[in-house]
């Protein structure tokens, strides 16, 4: 299974902007933060693994 890893770079409402960091990327996908951990703000660091967004200590 595929794993990325995710930076938070804005919230919008209930949208979140998301940039890779585990690749050379500046394409935002925008995910609907009820996929995301609750406590997520600009500048998490997240990962995303079997379907499933988590942070990342």
């Amino acid at each position: 299974m595929n794993r990325f890893e995710y930076i938070v770079e804005s919230i919008d409402g209930d949208y979140a902007h998301l940039r890779r960091t585990d690749i050379e990327s500046d394409e935002l996908k925008l995910v609907a933060r009820a996929l995301l951990p609750p406590e997520i703000m600009e500048g998490t660091k997240l990962l995303y693994e079997w379907m499933q967004y988590s942070i990342m200590e």
